[in-house]
């Protein structure tokens, strides 16, 4: 990891990771190929990110088919939910959600850069609502899922967003980060965020896209390069 990198921004040092990455980025890559492997890597930064997150507690007891009494371990916090950025985000949500050991709720938010400025601007948001006072819809922790941090405006958006719906705390996990977008993204909230990602690459060009990078990873997943 990059010494210039804050705390709470963790880069993989898995070497299976390093190995799909150099086969993700290859534009010979279709796109059934593409989807399994953000899928693979997705499982392997998840992983990290959740034994570093992630705790257990004791919820009751069983028996096992020798009849011996055991105790239930959960993971903790109880409370979660999975938070894909449309579009990309969505070849994400089966390999996290995998790795949980009950079904989480998923809300999704939509976002995309404004070309000539590369801001984020939000067109769906489906956190569910709730009045102030009741924090009874806002988990414990939010996970949210984006292949790519390239300037990390968008991320820094997402982050925003939850925080202002009441979350106390974040797991972010990506494929792929810029040195810079990375280190903005953990800058945005640095006490309530950790920030998760397989790879960084130096930087990005003046389209906002990282080099050498992924491409357009929603492009790649659902075949829509040069609409």
């Amino acid at each position: 990891m990059a010494p210039t990198l804050p705390r709470n921004a963790h880069v993989s040092a898995h070497p299976c990771v390093r190995a799909k990455l150099s086969q993700l980025r290859s534009a010979s890559t279709n796109a059934r190929d593409t989807k399994a492997l953000v899928h693979d890597i997705a499982t392997i930064v998840g992983c990290e990110a959740f034994a570093h997150g992630l705790t257990t507690a004791e919820v009751g007891k069983d028996v096992s088919p020798l009849g011996y009494e055991y105790p239930v371990e959960d993971v903790s916090p109880s409370s979660m939910n999975i938070v894909p950025i449309l579009r990309s985000g969505l070849s994400m949500v089966d390999p996290i959600q995998a790795l949980l050991p009950s079904p989480v709720p998923i809300h999704h938010l939509g976002m995309y850069r404004e070309k000539s400025t590369l801001q984020p601007v939000e067109y769906y948001n489906n956190l569910p609502y709730h009045k102030a006072g009741d924090e009874s819809k806002v988990p414990e922790l939010a996970i949210i899922v984006d292949p790519i941090i390239a300037t990390g405006q968008t991320l820094c958006a997402a982050i925003d967003t939850l925080k202002d719906w009441g979350v106390p705390r974040i797991i972010t996990i990506s494929i792929l980060a810029s040195e810079d977008g990375l280190r903005k993204a953990s800058e945005a909230w640095p006490e309530g965020a950790e920030v998760w990602v397989g790879g960084v690459d130096a930087e990005t060009d003046e389209r906002g896209m990282i080099k050498p990078g992924l491409g357009d990873i929603g492009d790649r997943l659902f075949l829509t390069m040069g609409k």
